[in-house]
């Protein structure tokens, strides 16, 4: 397990982390939450050993392999399916090997082979980039024709085709779309090793993680759940407070409006129902975002024709290619779609036609003489002037408004203070973002047209975009991989698919088990393409019989026998103080037991607390030391 131990650490001048203490065990999945610049990717370099605690300590079991994504790629010749094979250390190496060995070597290195379950690696990093996007012809083209986006999927597939002990992965799913984030969703759920996460994505986050740690005020708190229950808990906490309670009751007032104005209007379609639920749930978390810095508000547009866009039969492409054909989108005012479909299908082909930056090869349309677009995607932080503030950007699109008043509206979008002056130029990815959205927001459209626009928002921007979204009267058509997004903001869902679009009759959780069905599919197809090699290698004279492999296997395991018990029963000891640590936290959040009445019951719950501390401390150090002399044994053996 992971052991963080009063654990301190600092970036310059700014404390980022104090007095940690937690525990990671093996094969828990943890998401690791906070506002940005709060210390989670500090934590990452941490336990990479890529810097050193300030104070205290960090250890984990020195055997512990560990796969994290690499934040280059070469411009390599090797094809993108070597590539996520090299992810597999010892499989390349053994692969390297067999090449240039002579004939008394081939058995000792088949039978190497086939314990790493060597013979399916091929089958494996298939599986894994066709989860990822990669067509059957993408897979055997070179690395150094892939752009930015796709790279960063490659080392995504190499550090999953790692055989690691501890996988840490960094907001996977930025440079994924929505049918590659079902599939990982998948592929983490069955992984096997202790998984590490960090992520913007709530669907994603409850899909995958059985903990949550958060960082917040230098502090990192272990809640055991999903995300959902994180924020329950995290509600109840804040709700204490009689000033965050009242502004929770503003927020769940908004919602029950929202959600009741669309109940009258909602038919039976079960995408609606599926709205009506996501809604209902946004009730439950929203106390759990009640002291978000950000308080975005859509403006209402300055006309709001009967009819937007009428679009018939448009045939969209680039030159002589045809990406989507026979096009078809009746917008009026309240319409709200989300635009779903496999990569490549055409999704943000359709979502520029719309924007007018992309001209039809051929079509029939119609537009309101009032229509007026606010168009978000993510080349759009790339025209943000580097040189002005972001004041000096909403400053341009209305030169009479107060100074204050500017100030005030860009404070909701998280710039406050001295933030608001500076150049852009330095601002992070998700800095700009929020500023791309408010400049949009600001000129009042009333046909919101939104590619990916939760990339690079934290969990607190997101939860703002998606409140705000549901009071605005315009039409939305958006496409993003961030399904709690589309779940409360959409109505109705069009799937681009085959050159096609058509109105999608199912919800979200009925796409994401297609998705998956799709996936399987796939992978069987990919396991028996590869089961002929491997047989044929398996059937080779040199070839160790699996019956003798078996017997030393049971021989290994019975001389190790004492130290595994021994593990086994230290760990129910760490389970059993763990349980009564959780008892004493509980008893001490209660803010009764503080009240004099309770006094001589409060000096023995710390006393208890005190004695519990110090237990988990003896008996981690005993776990790692009974774990090292284990793996110096099975190493002898």
């Amino acid at each position: 397990m992971l052991v963080f131990s009063d654990l301190a650490i600092r970036r310059g001048p700014r404390q980022l982390l104090s007095d940690a203490n937690f525990s990671i065990h093996l094969q828990q999945k943890v998401g690791l939450t906070g506002a940005n610049g709060t210390g989670k990717s500090t934590l990452f370099a941490l336990i990479m050993g890529q810097l050193d605690a300030d104070k205290g300590s960090f250890s984990m079991p020195p055997s512990w392999v560990i796969a994290h994504v690499k934040q280059e790629t070469p411009n390599s010749d090797i094809t993108a399916l070597d590539y996520a094979l090299q992810g597999d250390v010892e499989y390349t190496w053994l692969h390297e090997q067999l090449a240039t060995a002579n004939d008394d070597q081939l058995g000792d290195l088949h039978a190497k082979l086939d314990a790493i379950d060597g013979y399916t690696a091929i089958s494996r990093a298939s599986i894994l980039l066709h989860g990822l996007g990669f067509s059957n012809d993408q897979i055997s083209q070179p690395v150094k024709r892939f752009s930015g986006g796709w790279r960063m999927r490659l080392n995504l597939a190499q550090a999953l085709m790692c055989r690691s002990d501890l996988l840490l992965l960094d907001e996977p799913t930025n440079h994924l779309d929505l049918d590659a984030v079902i599939w990982l969703q998948s592929w983490l759920a069955a992984y096997q090793g202790t998984l590490i996460l960090i992520s913007h994505d709530r669907e994603f986050l409850d899909g995958t993680v059985t903990h949550i740690a958060h960082i917040e005020n230098e502090k990192i708190t272990l809640y055991t759940g999903n995300y959902s229950s994180f924020e329950k808990v995290r509600a109840e906490q804040l709700s204490q407070q009689q000033s965050a309670y009242e502004k929770q009751q503003r927020e769940v007032n908004h919602m029950q409006a929202f959600v009741d104005r669309f109940r009258a209007q909602a038919t039976k379609a079960k995408q609606a129902q599926s709205r009506i639920k996501a809604l209902e749930r946004m009730q439950v978390i929203a106390p759990a975002h009640v002291d978000s810095p950000f308080s975005m508000k859509f403006f209402k547009p300055k006309k709001l024709p009967d009819r937007l866009l009428t679009i018939k039969n448009a045939r969209l492409g680039y030159g002589d290619t045809v990406v989507v054909d026979k096009v078809a989108l009746d917008l009026l005012p309240g319409n709200r779609v989300g635009l779903i479909g496999p990569n490549g299908a055409g999704k943000s082909t359709v979502i520029k036609y719309l924007a007018d930056e992309l001209k039809a090869l051929s079509e029939d349309s119609w537009q309101a003489k009032d229509l007026k677009i606010g168009y978000f995607a993510q080349h759009q932080l790339d025209q943000l002037d580097p040189e002005q503030s972001a004041l000096e950007h909403v400053r341009r699109l209305d030169k009479q408004a107060r100074e204050q008043e500017l100030r005030n509206y860009l404070g909701g979008y998280g710039f406050m203070g001295e933030r608001v002056d500076e150049p852009v130029a330095p601002f992070s990815g998700g800095e700009k973002a929020r500023l791309a959205l408010a400049l949009i927001v600001y000129e009042k459209p009333n046909l919101l047209l939104l590619d990916e626009p939760t990339n690079h928002l934290d969990l607190e921007m997101r939860h703002a975009l998606t409140v705000a979204l549901q009071e605005y009267t315009g039409a939305i058509v958006v496409v993003s991989h961030d399904r709690h997004l589309l779940k409360t903001v959409t109505d109705e869902l069009v799937m681009i698919s085959h050159g096609k679009t058509e109105s999608y009759k199912g919800d979200l959780d009925d796409y994401a088990t297609w998705i998956q069905n799709k996936n399987k599919q796939q992978a069987e197809i990919d396991s028996a393409t590869d089961s002929a090699e491997s047989m044929e290698k398996k059937t080779t004279e040199a070839f160790i019989s699996k019956k003798e492999q078996r017997k030393l296997d049971a021989e290994k395991r019975k001389k190790l026998q004492p130290l595994t018990n021994k593990i086994k029963k230290i760990e129910e000891k760490l389970n059993k103080l763990n349980a009564n640590k959780t008892s004493i936290s509980e008893k001490l959040s209660d803010t009764e037991i503080y009240q004099d009445i309770h006094k001589d019951k409060l000096k023995t719950l710390l006393a208890d607390k005190t004695k519990t501390d110090q237990d988990l401390e003896e008996i981690e150090l005993e776990w790692m030391e009974v774990s090292e002399q284990l793996e110096e044994a099975s190493a002898k053996l």
